[in-house]
């Protein structure tokens, strides 16, 4: 807007002897005010807004103003949005009689205008006087989630009242129809999106947002956690990408005593063994056997200790087999260390900034399964030429992880520091790793932003032209097709990464054998792999400057599809620090 168009309008207010009168009269005669983005109206309505700051004797009480607070109202629920705040602080709409104005968006709510009502609620901060449930079911059902949200920003109890409405609904002996039926010929009605599966996402949406106690939606989280137990029997059984260990972990903590949980894992094992074997299976995820059928409750008193020796032979036949089929880590076993003092860390530290160094970096984190909240990283791995460092959140030293990570003056620079102060930073997918590093520690947010001179191996993973040249021709007997950084590490050094550790429970403690073999193995695969890519880049069909070619193209790893009988939890990646 013009100076002197500004000019002039202040001019104008100056003659009127009722300006507020006088716009309402401008509005109401005019249509220019209905369009979207910045009409004269718009412009005249805020220039007024200004003027009265400069100008506090103007507003007007008393009867008068009442009556023009009835005819602002009436023109509210047709006016643009930019224009609804102007208006309500020009007309003092916040100092109307409440229950007046109440009727009016009732009055709105009958007449069909669901939105306009909720808009306006949300405005005039009428919300805690109105019923939570009536108010938001239609904006449901015209998929209008977001105002939902909004509807309810402001106040944690309407926010419970509402979870828990949603969670009613997620019941599945709830009747969807009962929710739908007053609305026939809704308006914008999209039953597409009104469902168990979206109501559900929504939820963990909410939950998320408003950092609301997961236990309030009892219906949302039994379903997510059934969900979760046929993915891991899908894992187990059918894929048989996932160890007994490794699954038996995930299953315990997935089921724990939730009756109804334990009445759906006995159904899945009768699906998948025999009596014996569900008996085994319900011993291990300690089921009470009064919920156990008579067959596998009789086979659960029959086991005897034969089982376990039986077990341990398949597991030795499966490592040998393991060795043959997979990527092995060249490094002793003692080369693994443990940081659980400070000191220890500084070490680290320094043999990670020798000159010319290369370091593998990788994280690994619980998977979430869907549930609330951004996995947050367990665990650290650095690995050198010949040793790999872990280091475990919650940290074994007394620093916490921030200080760990960034450092402190007393202790010097942490981590993320020193990996940003190194000329070249090679990775695989670095984004899922920062993102998960992030959602454990606030203050690295915008680490990734930080970082210079990064080479990402993900990449490379869509360049690289087949096998390396010893390994073209060989067959191997694999069980499941390799993929992301496996894949690579198939094309690059002739054998995949065995991932059956992949999904595994990284906040437990201790971990594992297999876990701590498949964490070292993650991120020393790395320097194995630049180093074999920048000795002959050729052989792969890379340029032959590959460090130069790939500096700042740095590549996110697309996202799966999040249903959940194809749900792989994030792929653990690593980063390579020269």
């Amino acid at each position: 807007v013009s100076r002197q168009l500004k000019e002039e309008i202040r001019r104008g207010f100056a003659r009127l002897e009722d300006p507020l009168a006088g716009l309402l009269a401008m509005l109401e005669s005019s249509r220019d005010w209905k369009g979207k983005g910045h009409s004269l109206g718009y412009c005249i309505t805020t220039e007024l807004q200004l003027w009265i700051k400069e100008h506090p004797a103007v507003p007007q009480s008393g009867t008068k103003l009442k009556k023009l607070q009835a005819r602002v109202l009436g023109m509210l629920s047709q006016c643009p949005a930019n224009l609804l705040d102007p208006l309500i602080s020009i007309y003092q709409l916040h100092t109307a009689d409440r229950n007046y104005l109440l009727e009016h968006v009732s009055h709105l709510y009958l007449q069909g205008d669901y939105k306009e009502a909720a808009i306006l609620s949300i405005k005039l901060k009428l919300q805690p006087d109105q019923d939570v449930e009536k108010m938001c079911t239609p904006l449901l059902l015209q998929d209008r989630a977001n105002l939902v949200e909004g509807y309810v920003a402001e106040y944690p109890e309407l926010q419970r009242k509402l979870l828990q409405t949603l969670d009613t609904w997620c019941d599945p002996s709830f009747s969807i129809r009962d929710i739908t039926r007053p609305y026939q010929g809704l308006s914008g009605y999209k039953p597409e999106k009104f469902n168990r599966r979206v109501l559900s996402k929504l939820v963990f949406r909410l939950l998320e947002r408003f950092n609301v106690d997961p236990a309030l939606c009892p219906n949302v989280i039994n379903q997510r956690h059934l969900r979760t137990l046929n993915y891991l029997f899908y894992k187990r059984f059918v894929e048989k990408t996932m160890t007994e260990e490794n699954w038996a972990d995930h299953i315990q903590s997935t089921v724990g005593e939730n009756r109804w949980l334990q009445g759906h894992l006995v159904r899945a094992l009768l699906r998948h063994c025999d009596a014996r074997g569900a008996a085994r299976w319900a011993r291990c995820c300690r089921v009470p056997p009064e919920m156990l059928p008579r067959a596998v409750a009789e086979e659960l008193q029959k086991l005897h200790i034969q089982d376990r020796v039986e077990e341990v032979t398949k597991t030795d036949n499966y490592e040998d087999s393991k060795k043959k089929d997979y990527y092995q880590l060249p490094i002793p076993r003692e080369n693994i260390h443990f940081l659980q003092t400070w000191e220890e860390t500084l070490q680290c530290w320094e043999k990670v900034l020798q000159p010319g160094q290369v370091v593998g970096v990788d994280m690994e984190w619980k998977p979430s399964f869907g549930m609330v909240g951004k996995p947050r990283v367990a665990l650290l791995q650095l690995a050198l030429k010949d040793e790999v460092f872990l280091i475990f959140h919650p940290p074994l030293f007394s620093l916490d992880l921030q200080e760990c990570l960034l450092g402190t003056e007393e202790t010097g620079a942490g981590l993320v520091p020193c990996l940003n102060s190194l000329p070249t930073n090679v990775c695989y997918g670095m984004s899922g790793d920062l993102s998960s590093l992030a959602a454990t520690c606030s203050a690295l947010t915008d680490t990734e932003k930080q970082m210079q001179g990064v080479v990402d191996l993900f990449a490379v993973d869509k360049q690289v032209d087949g096998l390396s040249p010893e390994h073209r021709h060989e067959e191997r007997g694999v069980r499941q097709p390799a993929k992301g950084l496996s894949l690579l590490v198939q094309h690059v050094l002739g054998k995949p990464l065995d991932k059956t550790e992949q999904l595994s429970n990284w906040e437990k403690r201790p971990l594992r054998e297999e876990q701590i073999l498949y964490a070292a193995s993650d991120a020393y695969c790395l320097l194995e792999i630049y180093e074999r890519l920048c000795k002959d880049p050729e052989s792969f069909g890379l340029g032959s400057d590959l460090a130069e070619s790939l500096v700042g193209k740095q590549s996110k790893k697309p996202r799966a599809k999040k249903q959940l009988n194809k749900q792989e939890a994030p792929s653990p990646s690593g980063q390579v620090c020269k």
